[in-house]
């Protein structure tokens, strides 16, 4: 059985439809799509159409409670809180509301067996859309925050876009990285793959392409309330410092 798990989209369709195009070639059995699927891109409502139309698991991220609610102070530095709710507001007025509706109604958890193989997945912690799990964290850290349970033998989450495997005690944690907002210095969308086989379990981090440059340039003559930003995030493939 080929599992795939893809995350953290942010509104890039065109990024997504390149991911869809490689899955297809990989012949994929089942798909799951971690969360964060429309907020900080130039085609929120797109995107969610294409993944309704998906046969695929689909959960809740940080980014799709922002759209339900708009973001909240806490959950980001105080001097960006009002341009993140202008973006939020932009996205909003972008989508449908029964597009805002679907993300509202996601579950935030994944928790199945594939053939003998426990998988938990979720968007950023089992019990917390927010918090940030580095992969230089300590196996400790990684242990308390993501391997809650204990049945699992992968755990596989998102939302810090960047993409690692790592193993701790005979057991599997993945990062998917992002299709849309790539952060670890490779301009690339990427994804995980899981190939279960009565020999055992193989992972890996597939990356693809998509026609970044005319993605840049649609932000650049888009109406984004943060168009230099996205720009930036999407050339640099990292977070601005």
């Amino acid at each position: 059985m080929r599992l795939a798990f893809i995350s953290d989209i942010h509104g890039n369709a065109s990024a997504l439809e390149a991911v869809l195009q490689d899955l297809k070639n990989r012949k994929i059995d089942k798909l799951f799509i971690l969360g964060d699927l429309a907020f900080r891109g130039l085609e929120p409502e797109r995107s969610i159409q294409i993944i309704r139309e998906l046969e695929a698991e689909v959960i809740k991220g940080n980014a799709d409670e922002w759209v339900v609610r708009g973001v909240q102070q806490g959950e980001v530095p105080d001097d960006s809180l009002d341009l993140m709710n202008e973006e939020k507001e932009w996205t909003t007025n972008k989508m449908k509301s029964e597009s805002v509706y679907y993300l509202d109604q996601l579950p935030t958890e994944i928790d199945e067996d594939f053939d003998g193989v426990h998988i938990h997945a979720f968007h950023a912690l089992p019990d917390n859309l927010f918090e940030v799990v580095q992969p230089s964290f300590s196996d400790e850290s990684m242990k308390e925050k993501l391997m809650k349970n204990d049945e699992a033998d992968i755990y596989i989450y998102g939302h810090i876009h960047q993409p690692f495997i790592r193993h701790i005690e005979g057991k599997i944690i993945i990062n998917t990285g992002s299709v849309g907002l790539p952060f670890d210095g490779l301009a690339q969308p990427s994804y995980a793959v899981v190939d279960i086989e009565e020999e055992g379990v193989q992972v890996s981090i597939i990356r693809t392409s998509y026609n970044l440059e005319e993605t840049v340039e649609e932000v650049k003559s888009s109406d984004y309330p943060q168009k230099k930003l996205l720009r930036e995030l999407l050339m640099n493939a990292s977070t601005i410092k």
